[in-house]
């Protein structure tokens, strides 16, 4: 095993990856040369090498340091990248990002935060109200937050706010003191193979707790009584929960509501942050909050001034005539929480969904979910398929998805034909909701959706 305070030199490949390039900040941070690989240039790695982290985007081992301590990589990449195979050959020390991950949180207290969905807000809300209120931590995170503009920062205390991702099973790598589990839909089963070795997964996440940890899940889950801590509660928006939110209302387009539990009420909460599901995922938050201690009124300051994350029900435009929204649902539940959210903070609007499919085996495995779910929008342009790291599969495209959906409600296009609908199409003054979803590359349109859209609100 690696000593990482001994390693003066780190390699990335696949930097630009959200978990890898919060590592990269993390170690660029603590002082060590830091450099990597990517398959294309992105908004992130072009901040990486702002800050000072050079990033190539040829797969060419001459390209790659010949004297790098260490060389991580993630499981996204290919098992026969170049570049991967040439360190792999020459025994440099390699370590996917959920060991490194490991390594740095062995010495922490750790506050981890997994699910299938809603992770990612839920791991930066926590990070923000102990950044805002003072407490302090290292985050670790799966998305930018807007109000830090980053996927990572430090704290001289030695606690670790963690997105604990299921894909690989990389969160068994963790040990966490507080444990958060939003969800265990199905999800990454060409990964898992069945419903239930996603939920086993979850399940031995939680026994991985350390010793009078806590285990903190959303009110309701499918195994519930199967997770494994023997301290335990609940968070959601019915009172069956341990703390759960009430008296929800929307003023001005956010929410204000209660948290209550047995022993403690917070008043007057306020989320600027679409999305019922998000008021779900605040009070999950909040939870964490209360049992480390943190003061109710600080935590209420802490919510208000959160601006949220990235490409998480993020406005691009919030205007009268026009409400532009921009999001990385890739699930069916994801998508049906973006879309009944839009439709309740904007009811009478038309509402039309334009949306990536993410992976051909999860278009295979979830088609009559994502149909489900996109018939609650007006209209719906459906993109082709991103593949990421998959290979085509045989009658997978997205039209299967299309073909499901309620008759005349859907369209097949491609960017540069979308492109040419909105200028045509959407210049009007008539109140809309237009949201735009998916996990692929969805989010190289939004600049240019945005400027087309410009005219119908200046």
């Amino acid at each position: 095993m690696v000593e990482l305070n001994d390693i003066k030199k780190i390699y990335f490949i696949g930097i630009g990856g959200i978990g890898m390039s919060a590592l990269a900040r993390y170690f660029r941070f603590h002082g060590k040369e830091v450099s990597g690989y990517d398959r294309t240039p992105t908004t992130l790695t072009r901040q990486l090498e702002e800050e000072g982290i050079p990033v190539h985007y040829d797969d060419d081992p001459a390209a790659a340091p010949k004297d790098a301590g260490l060389v991580v990589y993630t499981p996204a990449v290919p098992g026969d990248h170049r570049e991967l195979s040439w360190y792999r050959e020459h025994g440099y020390p390699l370590y996917k990002r959920s060991d490194v991950l490991g390594l740095i949180t062995n010495s922490s207290f750790n506050i981890c935060v997994a699910g299938t969905h809603g992770k990612t807000t839920v791991t930066t809300m926590i990070a923000h109200i102990l950044r805002h209120s003072g407490y302090g931590s290292n985050a670790f995170l799966g998305g930018i937050a807007t109000n830090y503009n980053s996927n990572f920062w430090s704290d001289r205390r030695n606690v670790c706010v963690v997105e604990a991702d299921e894909y690989d099973r990389s969160f068994l790598k963790l040990s966490p003191d507080i444990a958060v589990i939003t969800a265990m839909d199905p999800d990454h089963l060409d990964i898992y193979g069945t419903d239930d070795a996603v939920e086993k997964a979850f399940i031995e996440f939680s026994g991985r707790i350390k010793p009078g940890g806590l285990l903190i899940s959303r009110k309701g889950l499918a195994r519930e009584a199967d997770l494994k801590s023997d301290k335990h509660q609940t968070y959601g928006l019915t009172a069956d929960a341990d703390f759960f939110a009430f008296e929800i209302r929307i003023e001005d387009g956010d929410y204000w509501f209660t948290v209550q539990t047995a022993d403690w009420k917070l008043e007057r909460v306020i989320l600027s942050m679409g999305g019922r599901h998000n008021v779900e995922n605040a009070v999950a938050a909040i939870t964490v909050a209360h049992r480390l201690g943190i003061p109710g009124d600080k935590i209420i300051d802490a919510v208000a001034a959160f601006r949220g994350v990235r490409r998480r029900f993020e406005y691009i435009i919030k205007e009268p005539g026009l409400v532009y929204i921009d999001d990385y649902a890739h699930h069916p539940e994801e998508l049906r929480a973006l879309i009944s959210g839009a439709r309740e903070l904007f009811p009478g609007r038309k509402c039309t969904v334009i949306f990536q499919p993410h992976l051909f085996t999860r278009t295979r495995d979830f088609a009559a979910g994502f149909a489900e779910s996109l018939d609650l929008a007006d209209d719906v342009f459906l993109l082709p398929i991103y593949p990421a790291r998959e290979l085509p599969i045989e009658g997978v495209s997205s039209a299967l998805i299309a073909g499901m959906m309620s008759p005349g409600k859907v369209r097949l296009v491609d960017k540069n034909e979308l492109l040419t609908i909105i200028e045509d199409q959407w210049m009007s003054k008539t109140a809309k909701v237009l949201i735009t979803a998916g996990a692929g590359d969805i989010d190289t349109l939004v600049e240019p959706i945005r400027r087309l859209l410009d005219p119908i609100v200046l």
